[in-house]
């Protein structure tokens, strides 16, 4: 393998973060929602709000390199209390230390090579370093890949779910939550 690092996002990578994005929806989301909604996806748009992003926050942005290629990213920040609250909308007692994983993919093709464990690692120290003391994200249930990923580093469901509509078609996911401390189980 190449030279494999992580770096900080910078605007001029809004192009490939949502290359990547679009890719990896379109093939390992292509089960998961309607090919419609797939087919709909607007690359410019997508593009346009990676910049966003990348240029006034809230998410800080950070991407997996092999050699000169981009290969996957990771967004997070620190989690809206909507998205830290119960199910029941009560805000939990760390609510001001929660982060939330807002995106981490890898493009399928560099799959399998470490680049996601490298970029929530990575993360999640950073997160650590402004103050999170718990992370969450949220996976759709059928996504057993990255269940299985999240569940490596000690992530697990917390016993939210939400029901998301994918096109008229519903995609339920659970949120996940884990500490920022981890260290990844062989599997």
């Amino acid at each position: 393998m190449a030279d494999a690092d992580v770096r900080e996002a910078v605007p001029s990578d809004a192009a490939e973060i949502a290359r990547i994005q679009l890719t990896t929806w379109r093939t390992a989301f292509s089960e998961l929602l309607p090919a419609e909604v797939l087919d709909g996806l607007d690359g410019a748009a997508t593009e346009q709000e990676w910049h966003r992003t990348l240029t006034g926050g809230p998410a800080s942005v950070l991407v997996a390199t092999e050699g000169q290629w981009i290969v996957g990213f990771c967004a997070a920040g620190p989690a809206p209390e909507a998205e830290a609250a119960a199910a029941n909308g009560t805000p939990p007692s760390d609510a001001a230390t929660v982060a939330l994983v807002s995106a981490l993919l890898v493009e399928p093709r560099w799959g399998r090579r470490g680049h996601a464990g490298r970029l929530l690692g990575a993360m999640v120290k950073r997160l650590a370093e402004g103050g999170a003391t718990r992370g969450i994200t949220w996976v759709p249930e059928a996504d057993t890949a990255s269940m299985a990923f999240f569940r490596s580093a000690g992530w697990a469901p917390d016993g939210t779910v939400r029901t998301l509509d994918a096109g008229g078609r519903p995609l339920r996911e659970l949120r996940l939550s884990g500490p920022i401390e981890m260290q990844f189980e062989d599997r």
